[in-house]
């Protein structure tokens, strides 16, 4: 290591000038870097290079989908808007996921229906199609979901719904998916907290409705203490605790990071950082809790309808939640065979592209991950 570091910094500054080269690089791991190699003359400059925003995921998905025929009902800027948190690698696999099914389907254009599921098929995986689901699973999963849901609806900033399901996909029993209406640039206090009440829905709508409560939330309370916790140690959003940052943000990689370093504050006040993380997520229990029991004719109306269906959209479930019913459903036809009557008026039929995967250049970043 320390020969090749060396070898770069002859290459770069030795003893023979170089004039018009301009030496790039590029890593997602700048805190482990050499300081030599940062210094002045060198790697002086650097880029910062994230995920896009929705202006940029809207370009990139036009140079994917350049050479691939859309149907009417495919609005770039939508997929955008729903496409929060994934990079460019990720948006090439979705438009090749969707002329994959539009292909096997025999379509002779990508339309909405096959957009939507390649998304989904990127976010939560692949659907568990040879798993045995039994009716009591298929009810708690339902009414976990719809807790989700109906949390996030009455919740004042939260993300309107975009999808619901009760199919299985990747390590997930069902999810709840949002469509962002915006990239945000900051999160405010009021919306952390009630990302937190939404995510402890599903085990509350447990509690309510069968009387028990499952694993299947063990997910969504990590989220929701990981939630609590960054609220209290790193954005001073605690009254108890005050404008204060406790320990070091080991996920800010890019800044730099000291793996030796100590957690920075004593046993004391490690105890209230407990007790105030408990606090918050106690009291979004109780609002989730206090909304449900609110709300009980609505979780059950939706969650009736999601067992029937096993998936639906955000359109409906707001006209369910205003009261609303839906139309009939054909079971022997199903979401699939619905989605094939949309007409395409294209003539050129969709060639089918294998998903490639690349290595997306700038910090270790997750995307935001849908509700189980």
């Amino acid at each position: 290591r320390e020969q090749t570091l060396n070898q770069l910094l002859v290459e770069m500054d030795g003893f023979d000038a170089n004039d018009g080269v301009i030496v790039m690089a590029a890593t997602n791991r700048a805190d482990i870097l050499d300081k030599a190699l940062l210094r002045p003359g060198r790697f002086d400059r650097q880029v910062y290079v994230g995920l896009p925003d929705v202006k940029g995921r809207e370009e990139i998905l036009k140079v994917h989908t350049k050479n691939k025929p859309l149907g009417p009902d495919v609005s770039l800027k939508t997929i955008a808007r729903s496409t929060a948190g994934f990079s460019g690698a990720d948006l090439e696999n979705l438009v090749n996921e969707a002329a994959l099914l539009a292909a096997r389907r025999g379509k002779k254009a990508i339309t909405e229906p096959e957009i939507e599921e390649a998304s989904v098929k990127v976010m939560m995986g692949p659907e568990k199609k040879s798993h045995v689901v039994t009716d009591d699973e298929r009810r708690l999963v339902a009414y976990h979901e719809t807790g989700h849901a109906i949390t996030g609806y009455f919740s004042k900033h939260h993300d309107p719904v975009h999808q619901i399901s009760i199919i299985s996909r990747g390590g997930a029993g069902g999810y709840t998916m949002y469509l962002p209406e915006k990239d945000p640039s900051y999160v405010t206090k009021t919306a952390m907290f009630e990302n937190i009440v939404s995510l402890l829905g599903g085990r509350v709508a447990e509690q309510l409705v069968l009387d028990d409560i499952s694993t299947g939330a063990s997910n969504d309370l990590q989220r929701a203490t990981d939630t609590a916790r960054a609220m209290v140690t790193r954005y001073g959003f605690s009254e108890r605790m005050g404008p204060v940052v406790y320990g070091s943000d080991p996920e800010q990689t890019f800044l730099g990071r000291d793996f030796g370093q100590g957690k920075g504050y004593s046993e004391s006040i490690a105890s209230e950082i407990d007790n105030e993380i408990r606090d918050i997520v106690d009291e979004a229990y109780e609002t989730a809790r206090r909304l449900l029991t609110e709300h009980m004719d609505k979780l059950h109306a939706v969650a009736n309808v999601l067992i029937e269906r096993e998936k639906i959209s955000g359109d409906e479930f707001r006209t369910l939640m205003e009261g609303g019913t839906l139309p009939p459903y054909d079971l022997s036809k199903g979401e699939t065979a619905r989605a094939d009557t949309v007409q395409t008026p294209s003539e050129s039929p969709v060639q089918e592209e294998e998903p490639k995967t690349e290595t997306a250049v700038g910090p270790d970043q997750d995307r935001p991950e849908a509700q189980e």
